[in-house]
């Protein structure tokens, strides 16, 4: 009757002695699990926050987090000015309607895969406050505004959706969209100075060579107060001479001589050269 006991004895002695690697291994197993965990399996670390953590109570430390929001809600994180992000915006009319925006950014870069987690610097998204109301969110350089908005405001957050900020404001850019939505008209040229008035008047050329005038005198058609400019070349030196005005003017040999007369007086006037005594042309004057 003994022996039954004592093999059942050696039988659950030795399935225990099975157990025990079994055990062992899934205790490791456990360990390795939880290593893998803490690590990321190997990848970033997370910055998500724990369960009941606010946003801006995350992990991250960049920064001053104060204690003013914006309209949103999101509470301010205050950096110096040289750490801080800066953002400009460029706007397009769309062939559809609304705008094509482009963001410009320093010190800063779109992490979308991060949002959500701790605030680091450099890192974070864009925000878009269409007439003053939150509209949406921008993980990238491009974005698009319906038609019918007035002012857009772009405001960078960080990760933890905490606002950027120097100065205690919000590092953001904002536009008015109906002045760029149309470029500006090319203003028109300013208009070409007048000249100053000077009356009216003719210029007549006359070329003496010997003895021969060219165009062959002739009377020359003028109103009282016109002005007639005559510009006479001579192949010999002399004078020229207006009857009735007492004007006259030296001719050199080959070069062009000009004499301009305001004929205030009615009548006919010769116009003569006093060493050859050329009849130049005649003035009729009514």
């Amino acid at each position: 009757m003994r022996r039954p006991l004592a093999d059942a004895s050696r039988r659950s002695l030795a399935g225990a002695s099975r157990r025990r690697p079994l055990a062992l291994v899934a205790a490791l197993a456990a360990l390795l699990a939880a290593a893998l965990l803490l690590t990321g399996c190997g990848g970033r670390a997370t910055t998500h926050h724990k369960p009941g953590t606010s946003h801006e109570e995350a992990t991250g430390s960049a920064g001053t987090l104060l204690s003013a929001r914006d309209e949103g809600g999101h509470r301010l994180r205050e950096l110096p000015a040289a750490q801080a992000p800066a953002v400009r915006v460029e706007t397009r009319p769309d062939t559809e309607g609304g705008w094509n925006i482009h963001l410009t950014v320093e010190r800063f870069r779109f992490t979308p895969d991060s949002t959500g987690g701790a605030a680091l610097p450099g890192r974070g998204h864009a925000r878009l406050l269409v007439d003053g109301r939150e509209a949406g969110r921008l993980y990238g350089a491009w974005g698009y505004v319906p038609a019918g908005t007035r002012t857009l405001t772009v405001r960078l957050h960080a990760d933890d959706h905490t606002a950027w900020a120097v100065a205690g404001a919000p590092v953001q850019a904002t536009v008015r969209l109906d002045a760029a939505a149309t470029p500006p008209a090319t203003p028109p040229p300013p208009p070409a100075p007048k000249p100053a008035p000077t009356p009216t008047g003719r210029a007549v050329d006359i070329t003496v060579s010997g003895s021969t005038v060219a165009p062959p005198p002739s009377r020359i058609e003028l109103k009282k107060g016109e002005r007639l400019t005559l510009r006479v070349t001579s192949d010999r030196a002399d004078t020229l001479h207006v009857h009735g005005y007492d004007r006259e003017l030296p001719l050199s040999p080959g070069t062009p001589a000009t004499l301009t007369v305001t004929v205030d007086r009615t009548g006919l006037f010769e116009v003569e050269t006093h060493g050859s005594g050329l009849l130049l042309t005649q003035l009729v004057v009514r």
